[in-house]
């Protein structure tokens, strides 16, 4: 049990909340490059964003390791970004720092999703090992 859920449907909830983040994160960025502030679209990412890195924290296996690590920074880099956009309101030099501390975010988001990916979807395993020599 995690947080009284049962932990196989936590996972589930956490690597949809993941997906879900990823989605609406691109949309943001898409966003960004127009030059226009998608307001809800961003709330929308950075909730996301901060409820997958937080739902991370208490799956197994225990203790502090690198994705746990990479929670810890995502949360940081989070933690900008919020500052940026609803304090600062984007004003000056806090307008790139948003950019840079949100795209940071979602490039955070999408890495473990690959890696994670590599390491647990089977037909994946073939393409990380390194150095494999097929049969001619």
């Amino acid at each position: 049990m995690t947080w009284g859920i049962p932990t196989h449907l936590f996972l589930q909830i956490h690597v949809a909340l993941s997906l879900i983040t990823m989605v609406v994160g691109l949309i943001a960025l898409y966003g960004f490059l127009e030059g226009r502030t998608l307001g809800g679209w961003i709330a929308l990412f950075l909730a996301g964003a901060i409820l997958t890195s937080v739902t991370g924290f208490p799956l197994p296996p225990f203790g502090f390791d690198p994705p746990r690590a990479v929670g810890v920074v995502s949360l940081l880099v989070l933690a900008v970004a919020v500052l940026a956009i609803y304090v600062f309101q984007l004003a000056g030099s806090s307008r790139w720092i948003f950019v840079a501390a949100a795209v940071t975010a979602l490039y955070v988001d999408v890495f473990v999703g690959i890696v994670q990916a590599f390491a647990k979807i089977p037909f994946l395993h073939e393409w990380r090992r390194p150095n494999r020599i097929r049969p001619s």
